[in-house]
């Protein structure tokens, strides 16, 4: 049966970041999910339960049966063991795209301490600015070679409270006993696809900004059904 593919956006941003793959990988004839993530941060802590349900949601009208193929942007890597523990069906594979990595075992903190420390003095009343306004025009013009996708994407991005960075999510033991797949955009996750290679998962390098899904989206597409459909 062919694989269905879910993409997972970053909460940082929104599910407008995978639009285009998905575009692409139903043209080529896969059933494709992009649940949105966009309401996880209204209400109190934790935010995690929120993620797992908008994911088990968007395929409440897909049969069981077909292979699920777990793909996660970014911070939402972070959160792929809790998604395939409260999935309710099995998940053939997961590949992580320019993604921070779980623990192998144990709750993984979201944000590292210095992450949090740059974060804390820009929270108001709580909550943080748009992520694309966390950095300088430098950082994120690079990312973006449409003006209308770039418009999309920040429009379209929420503004998370600071205890979405704070929170810590739990990884079940043993939740990376299939395959898993990274895919390397570039720095700074240089490092991270290091140490994906050296858990013995697969890693392919598609050079670009952090955000080169929406800037190259069939190249994207064609990596991840080949690292879907190929041992």
């Amino acid at each position: 049966m062919q694989p269905i593919f879910v993409l997972v956006h970053s909460p940082s941003v929104g599910p407008s970041t995978w639009d285009p793959v998905a575009e692409h990988l139903t043209t080529a004839g896969y059933q494709v999910r992009v649940p949105s993530l966009l309401h996880i941060g209204v209400g109190a802590p934790p935010f995690w339960p929120r993620v797992v349900h908008a994911v088990r949601d968007s395929l409440r009208q897909v049969p069981a049966g077909g292979p699920v193929i777990l793909v996660a942007h970014s911070n939402a890597g972070l959160l792929l063991p809790a998604i395939r523990s409260g999935l309710g069906r099995p998940v053939a594979r997961s590949i992580f795209v320019d993604a921070a990595l779980p623990a192998r075992i144990g709750p993984t903190p979201v944000a590292a301490p210095e992450l949090l420390e740059f974060l804390r003095p820009m929270a108001v009343n709580g909550r943080l600015p748009r992520w694309t306004d966390w950095w300088d025009e430098a950082d994120i013009a690079p990312m973006f070679t449409d003006p209308a996708v770039r418009q999309k994407v920040i429009e379209e991005q929420p503004t998370l409270p600071l205890s979405y960075y704070e929170q810590s999510i739990p990884v079940a033991d043993g939740w990376d006993d299939h395959p898993c797949s990274y895919v390397l955009f570039g720095p700074p996750y240089d490092d991270v696809a290091a140490e994906a290679r050296q858990r013995g998962w697969r890693v392919a390098h598609l050079p670009g900004a952090h955000l080169h899904q929406i800037v190259d989206p069939a190249r994207t597409a064609r990596l991840l059904v080949e690292l879907a459909t190929t041992a």
